[in-house]
């Protein structure tokens, strides 16, 4: 009756998004004058390119998600007491049951997390281990005194490295460390999930497990970067033997017990377009960060965040750990992947849980890395397409403190997928606009930086074609 195909009984073939469109938002593609016009104002910039100009926006996942009703109500419902509000009593509540550490200190979003985190942490001259940097994270390091060492596996360097989890950290590298500069010269081990600069990768929680009691006996602090744990977690169940049947939070759990405390961009993981926290267990650094949230944030029960953002919040953490809701998100990320691939697109493998990477090496292997080829690509994909994305190579890296550019081994660009926003057909349109640059790649040529900020410089800077 059907043909000759039979799908089998009770073998799911596919999978969908587990939500439905209730609220729309309009977009449109302007044109290819338009678009080259709004990238020379924006000094070839993505980040300096108004939203109105944009088709599809992959150049964050940080505040960009869609709201789930539930949200919305708690929105609706927030408590804006100054002092005390019933909606950071709730965030607590949540954030000591799902993440387990006793001590919550709400912040604007994650940097603020950081800045307080480095400030009550770092003494001037100690070192910060980390698997790999963050560009804010460092920022907040090296401000406060310290100096970031990175101790992340050597697989994270290459991309075309098929290992599972290049997140990890290299405990013999640590181990060197501790022993040029001995414990007390170590403000803490800097944990990321997910890790970004690397193309999004897992740490195992073996190895999560193995940092702990290495630093234990040391009396070294573990902190972790949770702001995309849940999506960490997903890598863990799928592809850590010993964790196929356990669920999300239980995995969450076990991996914030490795640590002792955390910051989170509650941008991302939590499903909300603003806010962050500090999270803590030790009773003396809690009261240390309370102090120091009420100079830079807000008093300690809203820490620069209104109460209807913290109510938002507590229902995101929640829903973040439906495993329907976790493996949509990932796996959609991996449906850009798969596609690229098969256009011949280079990217970073194995797949990222919240972007992929574009591995601008092998995509412009005649562009000397001085001339930014990530930052060109990005804004030859947006010439193509409108698709906005953002550059992860030598432009983020930034400069050492002597001034001479840093020359990451990885040169990439972002391809970031919000969460719940867009449709597979979205992700059509990026896959073949991507591989349509790539087909003209021979002759993209290189920018030239004519405007640079003392810091963070991604940001701001300004270029010039060299075309």
């Amino acid at each position: 009756m059907f043909g000759p195909m039979r799908i089998a009984d009770n073998i799911p073939t596919s999978w969908c998004e587990p939500w439905k469109i209730k609220t729309i938002e309009h977009i449109h593609l302007a044109s290819a004058e338009e678009r080259r016009s709004a990238l020379e104002i924006a000094g070839w910039n993505t980040f300096l390119l108004p939203s109105r100009r944009v088709y599809i926006d992959l150049l964050t996942d940080s505040g960009t998600n869609a709201m789930s009703d539930v949200q919305w109500a708690a929105i609706m419902t927030g408590d804006e007491a100054y002092a005390g509000s019933k909606d950071f009593e709730r965030l607590e509540e949540v954030v000591q049951k799902v993440y387990g550490y006793e001590h919550l200190i709400p912040t604007h979003q994650g940097r603020g997390a950081e800045h307080i985190q480095s400030q009550i942490m770092i003494k001037k001259g100690q070192i910060v281990p980390g698997n790999m940097y963050f560009t804010t994270t460092k920022f907040h390091q090296e401000h406060a005194g310290g100096e970031f060492e990175d101790v992340i596996v050597d697989e994270a360097f290459d991309p075309h490295s098929e290992f599972e989890f290049k997140g990890n950290v290299d405990l013999a590298k640590l181990d060197r460390i501790v022993q040029r500069v001995g414990p007390q010269g170590i403000a803490y081990v800097s944990l990321e999930t997910n890790v970004n600069m690397c193309g999004g990768q897992p740490i195992s929680m073996a190895n999560a497990r193995e940092l702990k009691a290495y630093c234990s006996k040391l009396g070294i602090k573990v902190m972790l970067d949770a702001t995309r744990a849940v999506e960490n977690c997903y890598f863990i169940n799928t592809k850590e033997a010993g964790y196929e049947a356990t669920s999300i939070s239980a995995i969450l759990a076990e991996l914030c017990s490795y640590t002792d405390g955390c910051t989170i961009s509650g941008k991302k993981d939590c499903l909300v377009n603003i806010g962050g926290f500090l999270a803590l267990r030790d009773d003396h650094l809690a009261q240390m960060a309370r102090e120091l949230v009420v100079a830079f944030e807000g008093l300690h029960t809203y820490g620069g965040m209104a109460g209807r953002d913290m109510g938002a919040m507590a229902v995101g953490i929640v829903e973040s750990q439906d495993f329907e809701y976790i493996r949509a998100r990932v796996e959609q990320v991996g449906y850009l992947g798969k596609r690229l691939e098969r256009f011949g697109v280079p990217v970073v493998k194995p797949f990222g849980g919240h972007a992929i990477y574009l591995n601008v090496r092998d995509i412009l292997p005649h562009m000397p890395q001085e001339q930014y080829p990530a930052q060109r690509i990005a804004a030859e994909l947006y010439l193509e397409s409108g698709v906005r994305s953002m550059e992860r190579g030598i432009v983020s890296a930034g400069r050492d403190h002597d001034g001479n550019e840093y020359k990451p081994d990885l040169e990439l660009v972002r391809l970031t997928i919000p969460r719940r926003v867009y449709t597979q057909s979205h992700l059509d349109y990026v896959s073949e606009a991507c591989a349509r640059v790539c087909q003209r790649a021979e002759s993209i040529r290189g920018l030239k930086m004519v405007y640079e900020p003392g810091s963070l410089r991604f940001f701001q800077a300004r270029f010039e074609s060299l075309n």
